[in-house]
């Protein structure tokens, strides 16, 4: 596979239109194979992801999301819905096994939630560039009912919905322009 920036970052855009080409199971398992190495902090490893492809699961995500994302989110192909398990920490036996990480985390909630809010919001841009990687457009988004979203897909679990980001091959046309960014001069400084 031979990336290119340009792909990832200085081409890519956000997509609110989706053409109707499919997106094969296949890529998606790759997708997340690919997203999965990204580092986070004591490989706590919090998003869970739910890929909407189905119109019946479709119809389901459709009545959390708001009006303006509706149309764009029924167009595209795949809808992943990115979670955060908020008690994630029960899998770090498994995943950081060099201390006993669990142990900071239990009775400690306001801790566990910001850590699952932080690093699965990490894993969700190493998401997108994972998507873009595979030539795939993305169409990330917040506007939703958080309450209607997880009661319709992570019921009975420690699951709540981070973000959706639907996914696809995007019509160029339906891209806004770009809009600015912050200089290097507004947004950083070197101490």
């Amino acid at each position: 596979m031979n990336v290119t920036t340009e792909q990832l970052f200085d081409r890519a855009r956000t997509q609110n239109g989706f053409t109707a080409e499919p997106v094969p199971e296949a890529t998606l398992h790759r997708l997340y194979d690919m997203m999965k190495w990204g580092p986070t902090s004591a490989n706590c490893s919090p998003s869970r992801i739910i890929f909407v492809s189905s119109p019946e699961a479709k119809e389901k995500l459709l009545a959390g999301m708001s009006p303006g994302n509706a149309d764009k989110t029924r167009a595209a192909p795949v809808t992943a819905i990115i979670g955060m398990d908020m008690a994630f920490y029960e899998k770090l036996p498994y995943l950081f096994p060099h201390a006993d990480a669990r142990s900071w985390f239990v009775g400690k909630k306001e801790f566990a939630d910001t850590t699952a809010f932080r690093n699965s919001s990490i894993q969700g841009g190493y998401f997108i560039v994972a998507a873009r990687a595979l030539g795939l457009d993305c169409g990330p988004m917040s506007g939703f009912d958080g309450a209607k979203v997880d009661a319709a897909f992570w019921a009975g679990t420690e699951v709540k919905t981070n973000f959706i980001c639907n996914l696809g091959h995007g019509y160029p046309s339906k891209v806004f322009a770009r809009s600015p960014r912050l200089s290097f001069e507004e947004a950083c400084r070197i101490e």
